[in-house]
């Protein structure tokens, strides 16, 4: 009867702080970002122009489209288009509670996991959709208030389901066998590109048998000594997220892996090793890679002097974008414009969606407002992103980035390097890629630790 009564409790106050961190984070979607006209506008490697005559700032919220010409309107509405696209992974409240709490919430400890599911999201919607894919329903996203999602939603889906049967009992009026094939060439790619945003987003759902859900998150994340409730740092994150692709069963995730750098370095045979790991099995197709490198662009506070690196990442379309943020807030750093980052921001609570529901609505995982910050206000831990499809694409991205490294770098080190060979050839403890009975490696769970001391506190 104690422990009944004392589960109680913890569920009373599971309710209570599920409550208050509604009432506290609702307010992020409800404040304007303004873009200036006479500066371009990068979101993870493609450039947008805003440039008029006018001078001044300009809304995304298409608020300011009736002020400027036509041409650039069409430009802000690919930007919005582009953002909107990207996955966005929040806050949630009244999900299946966690293994080993009472906690049916992530609000006030899980930012910087959803910072970490959204460059994961990208690196995947990279592989299976292509970096050119975008939303087609993107621009009906509405910036609502959270009580307005589920009932905005469900008038959008019955729009649609309505549309869709008025179509099937049209006639369709074809003028030959060229236009039906390339008609239903183009509706196949849209269905079949449709079927894989639904998959990804369904990846990373709020239930302990979603692949890169936070109930999985969490559980590995128990392999360096984390718990449901406690603050993860980037570094940290770029692991779990590394262990959680490993130990994906879904046919369609085995051509990828995630590979993180050791001690800010990119050992190359390393990483051709996992995409070459196919080979083993007898096929004959490398995997793609996602590399994770956990970085300090600074001591204290963030140096200045890496600001054009920085922007030089988000510049291209192979980043996966940066696991970051600000002193006690992780953010999703995409892209930039000047000095200021564009960012996706968790801290938005949403109500729990069952992704396992055939057309599930979408609506809730697009974001319909990009954010800006300044970079000097960044904190100096994060952890950059890249995917490479091939062995060929790793190799050409290595080069390219080791340019851009040695044309910034100031000092006499590099932020982090990409070296030849294996990191047991520079007596580093390889890890390997499958453990039986532990996840990390006592080498792995030092590291994790040394970063968990060292990395700042994120809420």
């Amino acid at each position: 009867m104690e422990a009944t009564g004392t589960d109680e409790v913890e569920k009373i106050k599971s309710k209570f702080m599920s409550a208050w961190h509604n009432m506290k984070y609702s307010w992020v979607l409800k404040t304007k970002t303004y873009f200036s006209r006479n500066s371009p506008v990068f979101l993870l490697g493609k450039c947008y122009h805003f440039k008029s005559d006018e001078s001044g700032e300009l809304s995304t919220d298409g608020s300011s489209f009736d002020k400027i010409n036509t041409e650039i309107s069409g430009n802000v509405e690919e930007f919005r288009k582009d953002f909107i696209s990207r996955i966005w992974l929040t806050y949630r409240e009244e999900f299946p509670q966690i293994k080993g709490s009472a906690l049916t919430t992530d609000c006030g400890w899980g930012c910087t996991l959803r910072t970490g599911q959204m460059l994961l999201a990208q690196g995947l919607m990279l592989h299976f959709l292509g970096r050119a894919w975008v939303w087609p329903d993107a621009l009906d996203v509405e910036n609502s208030d959270s009580e307005s999602w589920t009932a905005h939603t469900v008038k959008k889906l019955t729009a649609s389901f309505e549309a869709s049967l008025t179509a099937e009992r049209e006639p369709k009026v074809l003028s030959n066998h060229h236009h039906r094939t390339l008609k239903r060439n183009c509706a196949d790619s849209e269905t079949r590109n449709e079927v894989y945003h639904r998959k990804i987003i369904s990846w990373f759902g709020d239930s302990p048998l979603a692949a890169f859900g936070l109930h999985q998150l969490i559980e590995y994340g128990k392999k360096s000594g984390k718990i449901a409730g406690d603050w993860y740092g980037p570094a940290v994150v770029a692991h779990i997220l590394r262990k959680a692709v490993e130990e994906a069963r879904d046919p369609e995730l085995q051509g990828v892996t995630v590979y993180v750098a050791q001690d800010c370095t990119v050992y190359s045979s390393d990483v051709i090793d996992r995409q070459c790991s196919f080979m083993d099995s007898g096929k004959t197709d490398t995997k793609a890679v996602i590399i994770l490198v956990p970085v300090r662009l600074g001591g204290e506070r963030t140096n200045m002097d890496y600001l054009e690196f920085v922007k030089g990442i988000l510049s291209l379309e192979y980043c996966v974008g940066i696991i970051g943020g600000k002193p006690k807030q992780s953010y999703y750093f995409a892209g930039f414009q000047d000095d200021s980052l564009i960012y996706m921001d968790p801290h938005y609570c949403q109500s729990f969606v069952d992704v396992s529901i055939k057309d599930f609505p979408l609506e809730s995982f697009h974001c319909p407002s990009p954010k800006k910050m300044s970079f000097k206000k960044m904190d100096p831990s994060c952890t950059i992103g890249f995917y490479c499809r091939t062995v060929q694409d790793f190799e050409k991205a290595s080069e390219e980035i080791t340019k851009m490294l040695k044309s910034s770098s100031k000092e006499k080190y590099p932020l982090f390097t990409f070296v030849r060979g294996h990191s047991r050839d520079y007596d580093f403890a390889s890890s390997p890629l499958h453990e039986e009975n532990d996840l990390f490696s006592e080498d792995e769970k030092k590291r994790l630790k040394r970063f968990s001391t060292e990395e700042f506190v994120l809420l």
